[in-house]
């Protein structure tokens, strides 16, 4: 899906962002043991992957900057023969040129002998410090390493980078290839939400509905969600990052399932609510449709140009106006904003940036200022009303009712497209789903 020219490309962009005479060092992370040999599947690193497209651990990159030449390195782990015979193919340093467009390729373990010197040459070093081990583990090498030559005149740089707000910028505006793999993980993402509905009833647990989500996803070549689901009967749905996904889907309780696959490590991330008996009650059925007049008002405000904190502004304004009207809040609606007594009952954000990781990289604001959007953006809308069980402060009809309804938008030229637009939403419709 993806071609190695567009991994050279954002590398010659990262490179021309480099200061003079500096270096900047990723490292793939390790391959994690599950227990005793056995290892979890392997998950390259978001950053080194998409700097790299490389997809195997034990491997390094090193950028230089242009006025150092502009040289791009790449460290692997050389074929071994017996060892693919366990583990599949390896890359080795001709795959590497072949496949992911590097010009300089070296076996991993020549990392630590050409690191002193290149070291020499530099005034700078970027890496992404505090947030991989595996840098953090080749910083300590090469402090001991370079502590035995410092009285030979070898010189530490003088500065230490953090590269991560480089990347994370260049992340935020996604590319076709990108765009296309997020739309695949949505597509079958919805397939799996429209059977977990069909397959819902009461005497069945959450662990099933999760299985079911996971069933569909990996028919439809995803074989790995892009977190744990959360699926989450009656009271549980007002627990946000609820995950334990034991208990009983009951008679007249709504279930929330907020679930996302994943394909060539880029994320989908929708979330329904709907009656676990097909049917809304009237108090759920005036939350739903609150929530969803507020989600619709969000997407709709989206288009380039407009700043992102907009969406939450519009949402936060219909939810709030919604929570009078049911009699849920109390006293002017601009007052109650104003004093944030809405997050009773709405306590996080409109959404989030989406890609190669489900909360993706990038920053909200810029200079302190919201920031706009922008073509190529990839993002959620997803408001929510979570009233706990045990609040005594509402009426008891609205007690445990959790509905969030999250979708994937792509930023277009003309406003917003909904990547997800093909799962069902309405009462009416999701109540005809359900009883066909």
């Amino acid at each position: 899906m993806f071609k190695k020219e567009e991994f050279q490309a954002r590398r010659l962009a990262l490179q021309a962002q480099l200061n003079p005479k500096s270096m900047m060092i990723l490292m793939a992370k390790p391959h994690p043991f599950r227990n005793a040999d056995t290892h979890y599947p392997y998950r390259p690193d978001s950053n080194f992957f998409y700097m790299t497209g490389c997809e195997e651990p034990e491997a390094a990159l090193l950028l230089f900057s242009k006025d150092l030449g502009g040289r791009a390195l790449f460290f692997n782990r050389p074929r071994d023969p017996s060892l693919e015979r366990w583990m599949g193919f390896m890359l080795g340093q001709e795959g590497a040129k072949e496949q992911l467009g590097f010009e300089e390729t070296y076996p991993i373990a020549e990392l630590n002998t050409q690191l002193p010197e290149l070291l020499q040459r530099v005034d700078a070093v970027y890496g992404p410090w505090g947030q991989s081990e595996a840098w953090d583990n080749l910083v300590f090498r090469m402090q001991a390493e370079l502590k035995k030559k410092v009285r030979r005149g070898v010189t530490w740089p003088r500065e230490f980078i953090d590269v991560q707000n480089l990347i994370d910028e260049m992340r935020v505006i996604k590319s076709e290839a990108e765009i296309a793999a997020i739309r695949y993980a949505v597509n079958t993402s919805v397939k799996a939400h429209q059977e977990v509905m069909k397959y819902s009833r009461p005497g069945l647990y959450e662990y099933q509905i999760e299985a079911c989500f996971v069933y569909h996803s990996g028919l439809n070549n995803c074989r790995y969600q892009a977190y744990s689901p959360i699926v989450a009967n009656g009271a549980n749905a007002c627990i946000l990052h609820y995950e334990q996904n034991s208990e009983p889907l009951q008679e007249g309780d709504l279930l929330l399932i907020d679930a996302g696959a994943e394909k060539n490590y880029y994320a989908s991330d929708i979330t329904r609510t709907f009656p676990v008996n097909g049917k809304f009650s009237e108090a759920q059925k005036l939350i739903y449709e609150l929530v969803l007049e507020a989600q619709l008002a969000g997407i709709e405000s989206i288009r380039p140009g407009v700043v992102w904190n907009q969406t939450q502004q519009v949402m936060l304004k219909i939810l709030t106006e919604g929570l009078v009207e049911l009699g849920l809040l109390k006293g002017s609606v601009d007052s109650l904003i104003e004093s944030k007594a809405y997050l009773q009952f709405y306590m996080h954000g409109s959404g989030h940036f989406l890609g190669l990781d489900v909360h993706d990289a990038g920053t909200y604001k810029k200079a302190e200022q919201w920031r706009c959007y922008e073509v190529g953006m990839v993002l959620t809308v997803e408001p929510g009303l979570y009233i706990d069980a045990d609040d005594l402060s509402v009426d008891p009809r609205w007690r445990g009712i959790g509905i969030r309804i999250e979708d994937d938008i792509v930023v277009t030229k003309t406003g917003a497209e909904v990547l997800s637009q093909n799962l069902i939403k309405t009462v009416a419709d999701i109540e005809a789903w359900m009883a066909a």
